[in-house]
């Protein structure tokens, strides 16, 4: 599929870019670089037309696997470690923002699957979350378009606005961390913004963080299995009661956790995580229209903006109860 090839040379080209600028993680790259291309007319065409069928494979299929393999990145030992106060705090900053943000984003009459998706990026990964919760809603390319740009926006602005507040907010190296793994919505951006405070800060940001990111598995359950119950209400098409890509994410952390695997599979698994979530990052960004983002006026931003500041407050708290 073109759409595919276009997909992989875009990856490469978020890598060069990451290379050129480290602050700048290699998956928000790819994003922006997907964003930057849709708003080219000529390059709409081709991306709504001989392109499309390979950006909908890689925005849905190996985002899938992307994810599947980002399970290999968590150790439930290391998450134990971090004690039952901050995995408990950590767990209520996740659902309270996921919460909270789809209470505004309905308020604020957001469309279609919008306030869910733009919670699930903002509260749990980053974009990643957003396409795992938008397959498993089966929610359409537009709906995922303006909260993957908003949880990129936010992401990247995050980068240089908690270390500007680390030392006025008067945490040490360690807090830092808490802080940023337990605020920040991307795993790339978490370790863009930690690896300031130093190699403490960025073990504490991104165990944290991947404690968020484990909790992607019952949030999307839980989801899938709301969505099961309105589609039998509505005598529709059923959807899995737990996704299979999911079940492969949580197979993928048992095997981090109990089988001691090789450094050089972990390594290999790393980088073809990091390719196949920058190609669907990528399909996502380019399905991005400002003309789209425009429609829904000052309501999204609104909500990104402010679901922004209530993770990382709640994050903030956390850190002060911890």
């Amino acid at each position: 599929m073109p759409g595919l090839a276009v997909a992989a040379l875009a990856a490469v080209a978020a890598w060069l870019v990451h290379l050129a600028v480290p602050a700048l993680p290699l998956l928000t790259a790819a994003v922006a670089i997907g964003i930057v291309v849709g708003q080219v007319p000529a390059a709409q065409r081709w991306l709504d037309g001989q392109l499309a069928p390979g950006l909908r494979t890689a925005s849905r299929s190996l985002l899938r696997a992307g994810i599947v393999l980002l399970g290999l990145k968590l150790s439930l030992v290391d998450i134990a470690d971090l004690g039952w106060v901050t995995i408990a705090t950590t767990v209520a900053v996740v659902v309270l923002t996921f919460v909270g943000t789809i209470g505004l984003g309905r308020a604020l009459g957001l469309p279609g699957h919008q306030p869910l998706l733009v919670a699930s990026g903002f509260a749990i990964c980053g974009a990643s979350a957003i396409g795992a919760m938008g397959s498993t809603v089966r929610a359409r390319p537009e709906d995922q378009a303006v909260p993957v740009a908003l949880v990129t926006l936010c992401g990247t602005l995050a980068i240089a606005v908690l270390p500007a507040l680390w030392h006025p907010l008067g945490l040490s190296n360690a807090q830092f961390g808490h802080w940023v793994g337990a605020g920040v919505h991307d795993v790339g951006q978490v370790v863009a913004t930690a690896q300031i405070g130093g190699p403490v800060a960025l073990a504490i940001a991104v165990v944290v963080k991947l404690t968020r990111v484990l909790m992607l598995a019952p949030m999307v359950a839980v989801t899938a299995a709301v969505e099961r119950r309105r589609h039998v209400a509505a005598d529709g098409p059923r959807p899995a009661i737990v996704p299979l890509f999911i079940v492969g994410f949580l197979v993928a952390v048992l095997l981090a956790t109990f089988l001691p695997l090789p450094e050089v599979v972990l390594s290999s698994a790393d980088t073809l995580q990091t390719a196949l979530l920058a190609m669907a990052l990528f399909a996502l960004g380019a399905s991005i229209r400002f003309a789209d983002l425009a429609a829904t006026g000052w309501r999204a931003l609104v909500v990104g903006l402010t679901s922004w500041a209530l993770v990382a407050t709640l994050a903030y708290g956390a850190v002060l109860l911890g």
